[in-house]
Formats: structure tokens, sequence, C-alpha cells
């Protein structure tokens, strides 16, 4: 039991930080993020003798948070809106975040899902092209295509972005 309990400790030190912006940038609310990572590491207490090498923990941990993640939508029915019938201005700014950390945030968000989720997984969690593949269910050439394509989206975006500051400022 202590063994279990010194590499469970040793992997909520190591992994916990990483496991929750992950759960946060998924979720997009930090208090249901709060909450699944805490069932995430319930469920890798229970279970972590299958865990059988070490530096397969993080990718293990990232397929029981999307796991809990995805339970969290089969034990509750949200009503929908269409997103178009909406319009919610965010008139809160974040002190800690630079207005350039808010465009890119902004600008990763608006690619689509299979280019946003990979490049995510490479910036937040520093999962590698092989990791990413195996953590989607990708060919690795598929996950690199993708990669280097969101990036030249972000690039077209953000260039787009400073040419209308400029014609606005001068």
């Amino acid at each position: 039991m202590n063994t279990k309990q010194t590499r469970y400790e040793a992997l909520v030190k190591a992994l916990h930080a990483d496991i929750y912006r992950y759960a946060v940038w998924l979720i997009k609310d930090k208090a249901i993020a709060e909450d699944v990572v805490q069932e995430t590491f319930l469920r890798a207490w229970k279970s972590l003798d299958s865990l059988k090498d070490e530096g397969a923990a993080k990718a293990w941990l990232i397929t029981i948070l999307r796991r809990e993640n995805a339970r969290r939508f089969e034990r509750k029915q949200f009503d929908t809106v269409d997103i178009d019938d909406v319009a919610i201005e965010d008139t809160v700014a974040h002190s800690e975040d630079t207005m350039q950390q808010r465009e890119i945030r902004k600008a990763i968000a608006s690619l689509s899902e299979e280019y946003r989720e990979p490049l995510t997984m490479q910036i937040i969690m520093g999962f590698s092209g092989d990791e990413i593949a195996e953590q989607l269910d990708l060919n690795k050439n598929t996950v690199m295509t993708r990669l280097f394509r969101a990036r030249n989206q972000l690039k077209e975006i953000l260039s787009a972005q400073i040419q209308i500051g400029e014609t606005i400022n001068g």
C-alpha cells in the first residue's frame, strides 16, 4: 500500500498542473475542470496497478480525463441553444493576460477542432507528435500535417489582425 501511495503522490505532484491546464482548455470552465481532474485522479488511484510504464503516465491520465469529461455528458442532458441566436460580450478583462495573449488564444479558438486539438496538446501538454497520434488515434504524419496547417492558419489570422490594427491606428 505504501509503495502505491508513494507512486500516486509522485504522479500527482509531477502531472497535476498539466492535467488541470488541459482540462481547463477542454472544458472551458475552471470549476467543472477541477471536478473532472479530481475524478480523473480518483480513477487513476483505483487503476494505478494497471500503469506499467511511468513514462506513459501523462497520456494515460489524459485518456482518463477525456473519458471522465465524456461521462459528464452521459449523466446530464443540457438544454441546447443555437449559437447564432446568442450574442455574449466578454466585458471582463483578465489582468493576468496581456492583449496579445488574448488575441493568440482567440485565434487558436477559431481554428477547427481537427487543428486546434493537436496544437493545444502540443503547446499546453508538451506532447510529441507520436503521443498526440496515439491519444487521438491518428497516424503521426496526419498529426504533423495538422500541426503544420494549424500554425500556418494562426500566422494568417494574426497577420490579418496586425494589418487591421495598423490600418485603424495609422
